[in-house]
């Protein structure tokens, strides 16, 4: 399998050297000629996680992201959904025929508020079983120091999954494996949403008691719109039976990707949503946040495309509707989270 890696920021920077670390080929589309010629002289990204080094004879770097499309079986997707198609759309409709397409992206392309499998397939016609997931409990700053990290694997046809998967597991990544691929890109645009809403009550200067009230609240939350969203596996502590050999219970991968990711996102200094809304608890406009990051925080936009989506599911979701409302329309923070004291139990 011929692996390729579409995006030059911190996770996918972290990918690539999770591939290369395991001695596998890479096909590498990066931005400019700048940072192509910056990996190959200097071994690192100039811009993001500099202490990640590479084998480069491992690397063919393009910036041509078609012939990069071109030459991979299995191309993985790491750029921020807000950008997918200023990079990917003038591909040819026929760019993604026969390959297997690995969505890293945490979010919904924002101006038709979908996710990356319903743009692929108008776009590409790319179908479902063509389409895999990579999501966490992961931060590209974790692996760059190489401190153990768990990754999650999702598609349609699990053996498949479980191939992409071994590409990337080594001494110090885990990895999961389930076929819930609708389920776990909702519940990635969801915990990016509440981290941000976690680091909006650090910002107010909320305590780590309401924090951990407010985390379980929006764990309930999560599980009741995916639920509507028809995803049937959303509880931890529920297992089929266990394996005869090993008598090890089989993974329940809730426990993960849904609770795990949520939980990490919230807590984590890594995290760049719980920065953006700690910026916003301490004051700051939407506008200044952005400037003063200079990174993509995913869950600004997916509140939106949330707060639009649920308009169809109607699930109740007081406390992602409050963020919205904070971010979208002009909401005092003090005041939202007046609201959401209201609404946890």
């Amino acid at each position: 399998m011929r692996l390729g890696i579409i995006g030059s920021g911190s996770w996918a920077t972290a990918l690539a050297k999770i591939v290369t670390d395991n001695k596998h080929t890479l096909n590498w589309w990066v931005r400019n000629d700048a940072i192509l010629e910056h990996l190959y002289e200097r071994k690192h990204n100039p811009q993001y996680l500099s202490s990640a080094t590479f084998d480069t004879s491992l690397i063919k770097l393009s910036t041509d992201i078609a012939a990069v499309v071109r030459d991979s079986d299995c191309v993985v997707i790491a750029v921020p959904s807000a950008y997918i198609e200023e990079t990917l759309g003038a591909l040819s409709a026929d760019a993604f025929t026969g390959k297997w397409v690995v969505s890293a992206v945490k979010g919904m392309l924002p101006e038709q508020n979908i996710l990356l499998n319903e743009w692929f397939n108008q776009r590409f016609a790319l179908p479902l079983s063509d389409y895999y997931t990579l999501m966490g409990p992961c931060h590209a700053e974790e692996v760059a120091r190489e401190r153990l990290s768990y990754l999650t694997f999702s598609g349609l046809q699990e053996d498949r999954a479980e191939e992409i998967a071994a590409k990337f597991r080594c001494y110090y990544i885990n990895t999961v494996v389930n076929s819930d691929v609708i389920g776990v890109q909702y519940a990635a645009v969801l915990k990016n949403i509440y981290a941000l809403g976690a680091g909006i009550a650090h910002g107010l200067e909320y305590g780590d008691n309401f924090l951990s009230v407010l985390i379980a609240n929006c764990a309930d939350e999560m599980a009741g719109f995916l639920r509507r969203m028809g995803v049937g596996k959303v509880e931890v502590g529920i297992h089929g039976l266990e394996n005869p050999v090993t008598h090890q219970k089989d993974a329940n991968y809730a426990a993960s990707v849904y609770l795990g990711d949520l939980l990490v996102t919230c807590y984590s200094l890594h995290s760049r949503n719980r920065t953006f809304g700690n910026m916003i608890g301490k004051g700051y406009s939407v506008m200044s946040a952005q400037l003063e990051m200079n990174m993509v925080a995913e869950g600004y936009n997916a509140a939106r495309c949330i707060h639009v989506v649920n308009q169809v599911v109607a699930a109740d979701m007081p406390i992602a509707e409050t963020i919205y409302r904070i971010l979208w329309q002009h909401l005092p923070p003090r005041q939202g989270f007046r609201q959401i004291e209201k609404v946890m139990i």
